[in-house]
């Protein structure tokens, strides 16, 4: 527990010194497929609001900002490079097969809303760039999408750190619950995106 704390204090005493262009800069690190939680990245960012330090509103845009961009360099290394540069290199940014596969799946089965649910799944949100920029999806809509997904977590998180401030068991425990409702959130919005496709796949025929 002293070593979440200690954790926790010095992201509160980094992103305090870094400022806004510190919560870009890390969000796109956690957005990228470098492994970097965001769970401790807007958190702090947050409790640093609730103390009048920063604004809550500029940490969320700052966080979907630095998220959508680390989305946008993965994309563009998907188009330039293909899976076989994830499959050769990804094991030294923590890109395991297993966790490509997963997203790839995700993104196939669907469809461009995935990568707008893909944002609120752990695991997936790192990695569901990847199989839209192989699949040369639209820039205009990944980045819609993209955007939308990262600002309801990013909000999220800041949420958590403005109202439980440096409770690290706080923070943790509310992001679970919130997680566990986003999913809900996805289901819904899979099942309604599955009921169009089919309403139109019908009326087509």
């Amino acid at each position: 527990m002293g070593i979440l704390h200690w954790l926790v204090d010095f992201l509160v005493s980094t992103v305090g010194r870094m400022g806004y262009l510190g919560v870009v800069g890390l969000m796109f690190l956690e957005s990228s497929f470098f492994p970097f939680p965001s769970e401790v990245v807007v958190p702090p960012a947050g409790y640093l609001a609730s103390k009048g330090e920063m604004n809550l509103g500029l940490v969320i845009g700052a966080g979907t900002l630095g998220s959508l961009l680390g989305a946008w360099f993965n994309y563009w290394i998907a188009v330039r490079f293909g899976r076989p540069f994830f499959e050769r290199y990804g094991r030294y940014f923590g890109v395991t097969p297993s966790a490509l596969d997963k997203a790839e799946r995700f993104f196939d089965r669907h469809g461009h809303v995935g990568t707008f649910t893909g944002r609120l799944v752990p695991v997936v949100r790192q990695y569901i760039s990847l199989p839209a920029g192989v699949a040369r999806m639209s820039l205009i809509w990944f980045s819609v999408y993209t955007a939308l997904g990262a600002g309801i977590w990013v909000t999220v998180l800041a949420l958590a750190g403005y109202w439980f401030g440096s409770n690290a068991d706080m923070v943790h425990r509310f992001v679970g619950k919130a997680s566990f409702a986003l999913m809900g959130l996805v289901a819904l919005v899979l099942c309604a995106y599955a009921y169009r496709v089919g309403r139109s796949s019908r009326d087509g025929g």
